[in-house]
């Protein structure tokens, strides 16, 4: 039941998205697109409900309830992002909105997105650390915890694997590669076929 509710609320994640941003930009019911992206959190305090009654009601913790708090933990670090991306790309779309910035790929810039990028991850895997430690405590010593321990050891991984990355950019940031200097037209410095000073102007393309 778990993991069918767990890609239930994935299905209904986007399908939300999508008809808020339809509602929002393509119909003109900005309020009415709101209220749907709004409901985006429901999903998630459904899935911790049901996660956590399942475990009341004696079910042994295993694979899926840790996938449950991972889930969740992973649309709350992740999830506002998302929505923003694809508000930007609508936005762009059907209601003139600016082009979507492109994240930098250069230099400290490029580094500084990277940083960014890792710390919603470390957030999402940090909530999913939070929410299987108190699963942990709320079943106590009365069932095994191994699987919920395991996937609180793959959000450090994780965690452990962002950093690397975005350290790894501000050590060695990659750099704007250098243009070609272009060749002089007709053989001389200055244009003209002896490397004369007159030049013939410019053709429109």
């Amino acid at each position: 039941m778990i993991v069918g509710l767990i890609i239930a609320c994935e299905v209904a994640f986007w399908v939300l998205l999508a008809a808020g941003l339809a509602f929002r930009y393509v119909f003109r019911m900005p309020r009415l697109g709101l209220a749907l992206l709004l409901c985006e959190p429901l999903l998630e305090v459904v899935l911790f409900a049901v996660t956590a009654i399942d475990l009341r009601h004696g079910a042994e913790p295993d694979w899926r309830h840790g996938l449950a708090a991972v889930y969740i933990g992973f649309t709350v670090g992740l999830g506002h992002s998302t929505v923003k991306w694809a508000d930007a790309r609508v936005a762009h779309r059907f209601a003139g909105g600016p082009p979507p910035v492109r994240p930098p790929k250069y230099g400290r810039a490029r580094a500084v997105h990277e940083w960014k990028v890792a710390g919603r991850w470390t957030l999402a895997a940090l909530v999913a650390v939070a929410l299987l430690q108190a699963a942990v405590w709320y079943v106590g010593g009365h069932g095994g915890t191994g699987s919920l321990r395991a996937w609180q050891l793959r959000m450090l991984w994780v965690i452990g694997i962002n950093l690397v990355i975005a350290g790894s950019y501000t050590l060695f940031p990659k750099s704007e590669p250098k243009s070609e200097p272009k060749s002089e037209p007709n053989g001389g410095p200055d244009g003209g076929p002896d490397g004369g000073s007159e030049r013939e102007p410019a053709k429109m393309r």
